[in-house]
């Protein structure tokens, strides 16, 4: 599991690198179609990695409700709070993968 993500990590790495070069000339105007394809896995390792937040934030606001009932007002403004923040960083990296073009 270890070696795979490395790949896929060098793998991107390197992918917006390769894509962002200028060709000599163009291409007809079908636009350069690798940046569409970095975008896309941009946006899909952001929403993976949202996702995953979310569930650790959502887990341990239930764990602390159960824990201290008397709290859950508070604990349920902060995990709103954090969930708008991760969910925040999901749309700019969207934002930025297809604004960039």
């Amino acid at each position: 599991m270890r070696k795979f993500f490395f790949a896929t990590l060098s793998v991107l790495m390197f992918a917006a690198t390769t894509f962002a070069q200028g060709g000599g000339a163009a291409t007809g105007g079908g636009g350069n179609r690798g940046s569409f394809i970095t975008g896309a896995l941009a946006v899909g390792i952001a929403a993976f990695g949202g996702a995953l937040g979310d569930g650790r934030a959502i887990a341990a606001a239930c764990e602390g409700t159960a824990r201290n009932p008397a709290a859950g007002g508070r604990i349920f403004t902060m995990m709103l709070i954090g969930l708008a923040l991760v969910e925040t960083l999901v749309l700019f990296t969207f934002a930025f993968a297809f604004l960039e073009r």
